[in-house]
């Protein structure tokens, strides 16, 4: 069965090919219900009809583009435009439509765009301020909305309950059930009247009915649980100015007029016009399919919404939004598609098939034995001619309970078993702070045998304060209660120079909120920096003013270092920079002494500032260098700012303390059989002394830095990878290299954690990609299968919990329902053939269907995770999922159960004293009575699969306890209250206490064969 499943329903945790996903569909040949089995599976249709709207988008906007290239050109005088405002548009205030802005926009109309004023003459058209923003007065706010639209994109409405109803309904089999209940309700009160006539018919009725109705409860459900967590992945906020006051905001709140604020590895919220910033690249592939990036300023002000910063930050007036743009249209198609089926889904949709063959094939044996023994009994009589209405009826009731034969065998359940269970562990880990994008991420982390953690804001607390520095070559320490003596020691020049440094140099900013209070915004490093300046009695305000701006280089994690150039008030050009310390170091040539004196960086003065930077690091502090220097007038704003001739202004020691629990988390993974791997940008002794403060780094392992790494050969790769525990001043293709090397060349499921744009490869290539909810980007985000949303290293290792969790719950419950599917086969099946009838109706088979799948499903797909899962190896890319011990489970429970009900059906009336005209219908309710009971006592013995001790946690499971509680009770009913459509009759004392035995010893059955060594 393995290799059927590993050749035809393989398929991978992401990035399947459309051949992998084409190919197990075809393979999948008898389905009851396919609306029901393919409901969460991606809609290929779909996916081809937005793959050939992008390629026409990609056309559009390719022509677009080129036209506004070639107008710009050869723009001589703009034409005046015939262009009218509409009355309701004029009536409310505005000078353009909707429309107008769209096609500015979108085609990169630059004769439009200067027609109409340029930025400016449109943001006067559009009643706004590209410095104040829009005003937040709600009717005006309404007026906009109105004309202008919203920034949503459609989205197909959510099914209701009825709707869930009528898909359980479009199960083949049960169709065909209600037809043999049709047909028997007609000959029945036609041979003996109404009501008696009707109770077999009104049984089945009412069996499917309450199979149907349980089904669409359990699926609306989830579906619930899939509308939340898609909510949550709609919450992204960005930084807007409303009111002349910069807040945050969800992007679907955006109006054409409000001023955002973007910066590197953001994506673009809206259709909008540049209108200031620096350094801004725009990578436009996802729409115009041109991978050259392109670089936006005020003569190319053009911004689509759906493009991504690649580099540079700036200032966005949103001019058209929601579905007027091409992304939203896009996206509302994509969204049809669906995400890709999960790895277990496909192997239990192969699974499914296998056994619904099986039992199909035993269905018509059963039926063909069945009516072969009617028609040898009317042979001999030689009444094969002439037919009465019991036969009739016979031959129905052969006929349904192969059909329900069919029902039973064939697990459509066994599929969504595994997206009930993500969808309550993606709803719980919701809850622990995680955010899971893709389902099969969620199954795939049970199986993550190695996790590359960053460094900063992960496994430290993001918190960040400068407590050392060492400027004009003196080492001191940072605190409030010395800043007047900090600031008297260092010279008055040295300060000025370091304060216009950390105020201009720097991506964050310093705001007034609306409760009138003082705002950092930005990074946590940046505003640790900002609030040192603060504290040396530094102006943000007077900095910024004093000098132009001239050209701005942001940070990014391959350089690994940030510059701005500054023209100063009394004429010339200073560059400032600052980045990692070894960096900026090597780039200084002379440094600023205690005197205040700029003096050549000479050998002693070198070695005594990198000590000081070795010192700050094994302190677990992270280092920053800043510098600067004049530049010649002759400096162009296209020029890089250069890298080397720097005075080194001072160097800081920022503390980032670990965060709690870390250690422990990091202590958990390696009882769990997870490596755990810190890869930073940082210095290697910061990462050293953080990462053995985590328990990462022991004795036997290496901490390399990414510049050595790189150097490597294959061979040297193969005896260094399994040794790095941490990697230092590591670039973005550092990471994506080692996390490519694990998966293939060391067969391992790798999970990844990034938060920059520069991560994206790497999260695009692990197994799992965990991006950080708060320090993330969103490119990241987007490339990411699960977000952290709160950063936290120990919430990466609940979710290795859950998706462990996930893998055994599935196990449990295939383990479970294949136990029911064997012993309903054989027990009917070996019946008909021996005794000529089945002891289960088709009735009794519907029942035992719904405890089997939705019932099992929701009892055992449920279980929380214990501690317990973490201490187990993880199961990794070459584990069985049908394993050797379920085999053993199933072999030895489904042996114990025939055994006792063929033992019913052979001795069951002597053993009972039984004889008399209802002597079989007695049997045969003690028959499925014990059977029911033999499946509630094995579900709980499935709790786990190699534990005897089942009863742990059971009172923890609300979702266990009640599905048990109500499978007993309502057996009780159906055999004391509902006989006469269940083909049941109320059963004694004793008959009933031996029923639940033979259901209870199944336990110590499952607990010896629990010690049977496989």
């Amino acid at each position: 069965m393995e290799s059927f499943l590993n050749e035809k329903f393989d398929v991978k945790s992401k990035h399947s090919s459309e051949e992998a996903l084409q190919q197990w569909r075809k393979v999948c040949g008898f389905v009851k219900n396919p609306k029901r089995r393919f409901r969460f599976t991606a809609n290929l249709s779909k996916r081809y009809e937005a793959a050939a709207m992008r390629r026409t988008n990609q056309e559009k906007l390719r022509i677009a583009v080129l036209v506004s290239k070639a107008a710009f050109q050869f723009i001589s005088g703009v034409q005046p435009s015939d262009y009218v405002v509409p009355e309701e548009v004029e009536a409310a205030g505005f000078q353009l439509c909707a429309d107008e802005l769209g096609s500015i926009v979108e085609g990169h109309d630059v004769k439009k765009l200067k027609f109409h004023g340029g930025v400016d003459g449109i943001a006067e058209k559009l009643s706004t301020s590209t410095t104040n923003g829009l005003t937040s007065d709600t009717d005006l706010l309404n007026k906009r909305q109105e004309i202008y639209g919203i920034n949503k994109f459609a989205e197909a409405e959510a099914k209701g309950f009825w709707v869930f109803v009528w898909e359980a309904l479009q199960d083949m089999t049960l169709m065909i059930l209600g037809v043999c209940a049709f047909v028997s309700l007609i000959v029945g009160i036609a041979m003996e009247g109404w009501p008696k006539g009707a109770h077999d018919g009104l049984g089945i009725v009412a069996s499917i009915l309450l199979v149907v109705f349980v089904t669409a409860t359990s699926d609306y459900r989830q579906s619930l649980q899939f509308k939340d967590l898609d909510k949550e992945k709609k919450k992204i906020t960005i930084q807007v100015t409303r009111n002349a006051c910069r807040k945050k905001m969800s992007i679907y709140d955006l109006l054409p007029g409000d001023i955002v604020h973007l910066n590197i590895g953001d994506q673009v919220p809206a259709d909008g016009l540049f209108v200031s910033g620096f350094s801004v690249v725009i990578d436009e592939s996802s729409l115009t399919g041109e991978s050259e990036p392109i670089i936006v300023n005020a003569e190319n002000p053009f911004m689509l919404s759906g493009t991504k910063l690649q580099d540079g930050s700036c200032k966005m007036m949103v001019t058209t939004v929601g579905m007027r743009t091409q992304w939203g249209k896009l996206m509302a198609t994509l969204s049809e598609g669906g995400d890709d089926e999960t790895p277990l889904q496909v192997k239990l949709n192969g699974v499914a098939t296998i056994i619904g063959k099986v039992g199909l094939f035993f269905a018509v044996v059963t039926f063909a034995v069945l009516v072969q023994g009617l028609f040898a009994i009317k042979l001999k009589e030689g009444t094969i001619w002439s037919w009465s209405g019991d036969e009739a009826l016979q031959m129905l009731e052969f006929f349904a309970v192969a059909v329900t034969i069919v029902v039973v065998a064939v697990p459509e359940g066994l599929p969504l078993a595994v997206t009930l269970s993500l969808a309550f562990a993606m709803k719980k880990m919701m809850n622990d702070k995680a955010l899971v994008r893709h389902l099969a991420a969620c199954e795939t982390m049970g199986s993550a045998t190695s996790i590359c953690s960053d460094k900063t804001g992960t496994l430290t607390t993001n918190h960040m304060t400068v407590v050392k520095s060492c400027i004009c070559m003196a080492v001191k320490e940072v605190g409030n209660n010395n800043k007047a003596s900090f600031c008297s020691e260092i010279p008055e020049s040295a300060v000025k120079l370091l304060l216009q440094s950390i105020f201009t140099n720097t991506g964050g900013e310093i705001v007034i909120n609306k409760d009138g209070k003082r705002e950092l915004l930005g990074t946590p490093t940046e505003t640790a920096l900002l609030e040192f300046g603060l504290s040396l009695g530094g102006d943000s305000q007077a900095e910024r003013q004093a000098s132009k701006i001239v050209k701005v280089e942001p940070f990014n994690s391959t350089k690994k270092r940030m510059g701005v150039v500054l023209e100063l008030p009394q004429g010339g050009l200073r560059a400032h920079t600052k980045g990692a310390s070894e960096i900026v170091l090597a780039g200084c040539n002379k440094v600023i002494n205690s005197n205040g004196e700029v003096v050549p960086l000479d050998e002693k003065s070198i070695n005594q500032l990198n000590a000081t930077i070795n010192q700050f690091a094994n302190e677990a502090l992270r280092t920053l260098c800043l510098a600067y220097m004049e530049l010649e007038n002759g400096f162009s704003p296209d020029s890089a700012i250069p890298v080397s001739g720097y005075t080194c202004l001072g160097i800081v020691g920022i503390k980032d303390p670990v965060r709690p629990g870390v250690k422990e988390s990091v202590a958990s993974c390696r009882s769990a059989g997870i490596t755990v791997r810190m890869v930073t940008g940082d210095n290697i002794n910061t990462a050293k002394a953080i990462a053995r403060e985590c328990g990462i780094l022991t004795d036997d392992g290496i901490a390399i830095e990414g510049p050595d790494f790189r150097e490597k050969s294959q061979e040297e790769m193969l005896t260094l990878i399994p040794k790095i525990q941490v990697m230092a001043r590591s670039s973005p293709m550092d990471k994506h290299t080692l996390v490519r090397q694990l998966r293939t060349t060391f067969d391992e499921v790798v999970a990844v954690t990034g938060d920059g744009t520069n991560d994206a490869p790497a999260l695009h290539e692990a197994d799992i990609g965990l991006a950080m909810g708060i320090a993330g980007t969103e490119v990241a985000k987007e490339s990411a299968d699960v977000i952290i949303l709160d950063d936290n290293f120990s919430t990466i290792v609940t979710v290795a919990k859950w998706g462990r969790s996930v893998y055994i719950n599935i196990q449990k419950f295939v383990q479970f329902q294949l136990t029911v599917n064997i012993v309903a086969l054989i027990v009917n099946f070996s019946s008909a053939c021996l005794t000529g009838n089945a002891p289960l109706t088709a009735v009794q088979l519907l029942w035992v269907n719904m405890i089997m799948d939705t019932l099992g499903a929701l009892a055992l797909a449920t279980e929380p995770p214990t501690d317990e899962l973490m201490k187990r190896s993880p199961v990794g890319k070459k584990g069985n999922f049908i394993s050797n011990v379920m085999w053993r489970n199933i072999l030895g429970q489904s042996f114990y159960q025939f055994m006792v009900i063929c033992y019913l059906q052979a001795k069951g009336k002597t053993m009972f004293d039984l004889d008399g005209p209802d002597s079989d219908l007695i049997l045969n309710t003690v028959i499925f009575n014990s059977f029911v009971f033999c499946q509630v006592f094995n579900e709980i013995s499935s709790r786990n699969m190699e534990e005897i001790n089942v009863f742990k946690g059971i009172l923890n499971n609300y979702v266990f306890i009640a599905v048990l509680s109500c499978t007993a009770v309502f057996q009780v009913i159906i055999i004391e209250l509902l006989g006469t459509f269940a083909s049941t009759t109320p059963l004694t004392c004793s008959q009933w206490l031996l029923s639940v035995f033979i259901g209870f010893l199944g336990m110590p059955i499952a607990a010896a064969l629990k010690m049977i060594p496989v």
